[in-house]
């Protein structure tokens, strides 16, 4: 027979293992629905946290019950909450004119919340629990409950997934959450009778107002960094997949590491915090445009760090075991308020990704108290009144050089200068270690001597857009051209020389696939060909259209669509399809709600950044496409990807549904990089072998090669995928 603790420890990392197992499996049931933009993940999380706080406060009603009693209730809401089995995605679909953050928090919340809230209140109200029947300190336990959160984090994309169908997964969740109401019902039978916890409660006098307000600061922060950092991270630095990852995995350690027995990590990390923060400071702005990789490796160390030393402080602070639940409580509501800001809020009032420099500020405000660094002279800073002056003076000072350095001022703006504004503002920082407004300040001064005043200028020149599903930026580049980036992503290039304003660039050159293709058009189907593109970016394909085409464009954004509407940024629609038909919504939903068989050429290029919807290549999803289509219609599949091999899956649905395929790889010669050209790599597949046939005689059949299949690859389905098979070993 298990012991007390080891039994409470063993249930505790169950619940855990199994709220974050949940959380990627609704959010990939979700998938064909809702999208795969960061900020879908970012608003899923959302949920997750006030589901989270609804279960701790529940936890801390449950407190006031004597602790039989507490078990009786507990086990029946169990019980009762079992009817909701076996676990899955609400059936209902979204109206048109409903805010897309709104329809993501009520179908997550309605489908996982019974379920999730039971569950959620587990690590609490077991190590309030544990403290009644054991009398042992049971904070450490919490260590034990992120342990299991990591491993059902992790265990999702790298066993669940690849191995499960979503149905069976569905199945085994409802059988091991039969399994966690055993454990549950174990551990309560080490409860002892009578009123034990109401002698407690009166034993401990309870925090005071100010104390509460300082957890749920630390909570807040740490909250808001992990979605801070995972949206700029998949945006602006790295757009891989499975990057959403790290960022959570790390938190959740964090949390083991600071309420460990053993202090050694969280220590390290306490001290190491306000240089490490210096370091993201250097990087918040950057981008990844260069060494990406190194750069994301300083902002998920950044991040666990930071992390880190704010839980060490918490747990710290930590109360008398009595008042435990409220504490979880109070944690609870910081998270969620650190939510609220990074997936509500932010994007309202932002138009890039300004919550990460602000937080990493907030970080610092809020690190434990400790002595300076470097201890100035006395005559300098033993006297109050001269300290004051003294901050005063090198925060102006330190405004001065962030002016300098990042060159607002033209006739100082030599490189020369600007290094030495960047260390002297360094050196300041390092000074100023152990004085929590003056560190915040040089933090927030590097980081605008580092592009910060750049970005910032970016915003109030109207250059930056920020919706739901991306940061979008729109900047002249070389005197010749304009271009379109999300985060490192090009996603559109206008010559803006006279005369070349309608060429089609990038991936969508003369003789890539899509352009032989669109080139080809009037010959394949006729003078009144019917067009469908779906993804409209700025617009570029829009100039291949001839008299007598009727085309549309299909569009999850609205912020892209007044984008490329927009002739002050790009001119393809409005010199070229001044009233282009733009569908707003969904490319799947919306494409099922067109008539049949009326489109003949049907363009699939909605992948942000490197990042794809799984729900656009599934069986499903050809399916609708082949529905749209004519008979003899030709579909064409944009897969130019840094880390995936998309050509496996392709192969396998055109088996699996009866297309036949055809890959083009167009690589530029130098002649035209000159006209900015890029390599893309484009599917054609239709269910009329002649038609294909006679695309590739048109366009010389040397141009176009088979789609390769891999032996034993199964098709994506919407209800078992995954991207591990495809990863490329070197993007």
């Amino acid at each position: 027979m298990l012991g007390t603790r080891a039994r409470f420890v063993l249930t505790i990392c169950a619940g855990s293992f199994l709220l974050f197992l949940v959380q990627p499996m609704i959010a990939r049931m979700a998938l064909p629905r809702l999208g795969g933009a960061p900020s879908v993940w970012n608003s899923a999380m959302l949920v997750y946290q006030a589901l989270l706080l609804a279960g701790y406060g529940y936890a801390h009603m449950l407190g006031r019950l004597p602790a039989r009693r507490q078990a009786l209730t507990h086990l029946g809401l169990f019980l009762l909450s079992a009817i909701f089995l076996p676990i899955g995605l609400a059936g209902w679909q979204p109206p048109a004119a409903i805010e897309p953050a709104l329809w993501v928090l009520w179908l997550i919340g309605a489908s996982i919340g019974p379920l999730f809230f039971v569950v959620a209140a587990q690590a609490p109200l077991l190590q309030r629990w544990f403290a009644i029947a054991d009398g042992g300190d049971p904070y450490p336990l919490y260590a034990a409950s992120n342990l299991g959160s990591f491993g059902g984090l992790i265990a999702y994309p790298l066993l669940v997934e690849p191995l499960l169908t979503l149905k069976a997964q569905s199945i085994l969740w409802s059988l091991c959450y039969g399994a966690l109401f055993f454990l549950v019902y174990a551990s309560a039978r080490r409860l002892p009778p009578g009123d034990t916890i109401v002698a407690t409660e009166d034993a401990a006098p309870p925090p005071q107002w100010r104390i509460m307000l300082h957890w749920m600061l630390l909570a807040a922060v740490p909250s808001g960094l992990m979605l801070a950092t995972s949206l700029y991270l998949t945006t602006d630095i790295v757009a891989m997949p499975l990057l959403w990852v790290v960022p959570l995995g790390l938190y959740l350690l964090s949390f083991s590491a600071a309420f460990a027995n053993g202090r050694g990590v969280a220590n390290l990390c306490t001290l190491a915090a306000p240089l490490v923060l210096l370091i993201g400071a250097c990087i918040a702005f950057t981008g990844g445009v260069h060494f990406p990789v190194f750069i994301a490796l300083g902002i998920v160390t950044v991040l666990f760090v930071a992390s880190t030393a704010l839980h060490a402080y918490l747990y710290d602070l930590r109360p008398a075991p009595a008042h435990l639940t409220r504490f979880y409580l109070i944690l609870s509501v910081g998270g969620m308020i650190g939510g609220l800001f990074c997936a509500l809020l932010a994007p309202l009032i932002f138009d890039w990704t300004y919550e990460y420099p602000i937080l990493l500020a907030g970080a610092a405000l809020l690190l434990p108290a400790r002595d300076p660094f470097l201890k100035l002279p006395r005559l300098l800073w033993e006297s109050p009144q001269r300290r004051v002056w003294l901050a005063c003076a090198m925060l102006l000072l330190g405004l001065a050089l962030s002016i300098i350095g990042g060159g607002l001022v033209p006739a100082l703006a030599s490189p020369p200068i600007k290094t030495a504004c960047f260390l002297t503002i360094i050196a300041m920082g390092v000074m100023a270690l152990g004085h929590h407004a003056l560190s915040a300040g040089m933090l927030i001064y590097l980081m605008l001597c580092l592009s910060g005043w750049e970005k910032l200028s970016q915003s109030a020149s109207g250059m930056l857009t920020r919706s739901y599903f991306g940061v979008y930026g729109v900047a002249n580049k070389d005197g010749d051209q304009r271009i379109l980036f999300h985060g490192t992503t090009l996603h559109g290039i206008q010559n803006l020389t006279p005369g070349h304003e309608r060429d089609a660039t990038t991936y969508y050159a003369p003789r890539s696939g899509v352009g032989l293709a669109m080139r080809n058009a009037p010959a394949l189907f006729g003078p009144r060909a019917r067009i469908d593109v779906v993804g409209l970016g700025a617009g570029t394909l829009a100039c291949y259209i001839r008299p007598g085409q009727r085309w549309r464009f299909y569009e999850i954004d609205p912020a892209m669509a007044a984008i490329a509407r927009d002739p002050a940024d790009f001119t393809f629609l409005s010199r070229c399809q001044p009233h282009a038909d733009i569908v707003i919504g969904d490319a799947r939903m919306t494409l099922a709600q067109q008539p049949a068989g009326d489109a003949d050429l049907l363009v699939i290029d909605a992948f942000s950044s490197d990042s794809i919807p799984l729900h656009l290549l599934t069986r499903e999803a050809l399916a609708v496409y082949g529905r749209r289509l004519a008979p003899n219609g030709l579909l064409m599949i944009h897969i130019s990807n840094r880390y995936l091999d998309l050509r496996p899956v392709l192969a396998a649905a055109a088996r699996a549904g009866g297309w036949h395929a055809a890959l083009r790889h167009y690589v530029p010669d130098k002649r035209d990089q000159s006209l900015h050209y890029t390599a893309s790599i484009w599917v054609a597949l239709s269910r009329d072998r002649a038609q294909l046939d006679q695309l590739k005689r048109r366009t010389m059949p040397e141009q176009w090669r088979d789609l390769p299949e891999r032996p034993g690859f199964t098709v994506w389905s919407d209800d078992h995928a995954s991207i591990l098979p495809i990863l490329k070993v070197r993007p």
